[in-house]
């Protein structure tokens, strides 16, 4: 916890970016959930918050679960952490995998730390978010399976669109600054696991693009087999509240 502390004193400008950030990305939800999200969420306020934690600590301990990739460097792991979230954003709607989203990292921070300056778990979030707030939003228009799967579809994409766009300009370059490795450094140890990348642009193409496809293509199967079945049981807790 005190190294956590400190690590937090020496990034503060960076954590209150994260901060804003943070905040819009939550207004997003907030408004898509109030304006687009024309399918009610019926849930009494007990049970989102039950619902969202339980979620939640799901969600922390996949996190903690992470799984090489032959063709990216290190740094990048797959987990399923966003499995959870997206259940809970299809249940409770994009607000609730919002909060659900920031509270997987928080407790994932609480319970090992940080290795990358907080970096790494700042891009979890956000990209994250990138899957759940268009499928859950898609979803909850109209909530059918075609909705589901294409919500899951727009997802993905954006994911892979903007998680990779988001390393290249922002996430790369932040990485860099705050952990104190030359960006020569990171893109030596893309070209160990792939003679290709060379520079910034490759390692992008050749291995965060197809790490959030993956991520996203893999996530969007699970949820869709076992919302099915989860269903059962949470909706009809649900009509009886």
């Amino acid at each position: 916890m005190n190294e956590l502390i400190s690590s937090a004193k020496e990034n503060l400008s960076f954590l209150l970016v994260c901060a804003a950030i943070i905040a819009g990305i939550a207004l997003i939800a907030w408004l898509a959930q109030r304006f687009l999200c024309h399918s009610s969420v019926k849930a009494t306020g007990t049970r989102r918050v039950v619902f969202t934690a339980l979620f939640s600590a799901v969600a922390a301990v996949l996190m903690l679960l992470e799984i090489p990739l032959f063709f990216a460097p290190g740094f990048y792991k797959l987990d399923l952490s966003e499995l959870p979230v997206l259940l809970c954003s299809f249940y409770l709607g994009p607000t609730a995998g919002v909060i659900c989203e920031l509270l997987k990292v928080v407790l994932k921070l609480l319970l090992k730390g940080t290795s990358t300056a907080f970096v790494g778990d700042f891009a979890n979030f956000v990209v994250g978010c990138t899957l759940v707030l268009p499928a859950s939003v898609i979803y909850h228009v109209k909530k059918t399976k075609k909705s589901a799967l294409m919500g899951m579809v727009v997802g993905t994409l954006v994911m892979t669109v903007f998680g990779s766009l988001f390393n290249a300009v922002y996430l790369l370059p932040k990485f860099s600054e705050l952990f104190g490795m030359p960006m020569e450094a990171i893109i030596a140890m893309g070209t160990k696991v792939n003679g290709a990348i060379n520079s910034v642009s490759t390692l992008v193409l050749f291995a965060v693009v197809p790490f959030n496809l993956l991520k996203g293509v893999v996530v969007s199967l699970l949820t869709f087999l076992l919302y099915k079945r989860l269903g059962p049981v949470l909706f009809r807790k649900r009509q009886a509240a």
